[in-house]
């Protein structure tokens, strides 16, 4: 599990019950929320300028990237429902999660309402408030539905961390991109699944 993130704050639950996209659907459109596992959590303020900065820049690489490939990107807000065991009706799926940026290779998964099943790849760009969500919560969920390569981005510490699902459905401890590692001389951050593509460092962080 990643440990660098200096300030780490508790995500708001919304308790009382297991909740499954019967209610979510419901809820109001002003209002951002995530479920996992029937645990609703609060996904407001709304994220930072650096933080949405730094996801336009992203996404605006990956949409360079994705161009005449089968792959195709969604940035937040936009649902990605991960089914439970015996969760078959999408009424009763009690995991819904919005990544900051979703890359799906399988045209099959794309609905309406977002997508059906685990991302090829997700990027989550961390902030005080969602931190321990996006480290925990999520690297288990991303981990046990499947997501072939999952992106921590830290703005305040200034690095990427690129997990790879093993042949064993493990993540491992991930390669670590630092601006703080004097020893890499390379700003290069490769992914291991999306051949060719790589952001670097200092253009994404100097935003």
């Amino acid at each position: 599990m990643i440990k660098e993130m200096k300030e780490l704050s508790e995500p708001l639950k919304l308790s009382g019950q297991t909740y499954t996209y019967a209610q979510y659907r419901n809820w109001p459109d002003e209002e951002r929320w995530e479920l996992i596992e029937g645990t609703a959590y609060d996904m407001s303020p709304a994220p930072s300028s650096g933080h949405q900065a730094i996801s336009f820049e992203l996404s605006g690489l990956l949409r360079d990237y994705l161009k005449d490939k089968k792959c195709r990107a969604f940035a937040a807000p936009f649902d990605v429902f991960l089914p439970g065991e015996g969760e078959k009706d999408e009424e009763d799926i009690s995991t819904i999660v919005q990544p900051d940026l979703s890359v799906i290779c399988d045209s099959g998964k794309i609905t309406e309402k977002g997508c059906m099943g685990a991302p090829d790849l997700v990027m989550e760009i961390l902030s005080p408030y969602t931190s321990l969500r996006d480290l925990n919560l999520k690297f288990r969920l991303y981990e046990k539905s499947g997501v072939r390569e999952y992106w921590v981005i830290d703005p305040g510490n200034q690095y990427i961390r690129i997990f790879s699902l093993s042949d064993q459905g493990k993540y491992g401890e991930g390669a670590l991109y630092s601006l703080y590692d004097l020893n890499q001389a390379d700003p290069d951050v490769p992914s291991k699944i999306l051949d060719g593509f790589s952001v670097n460092l200092k253009e994404v962080f100097s935003l």
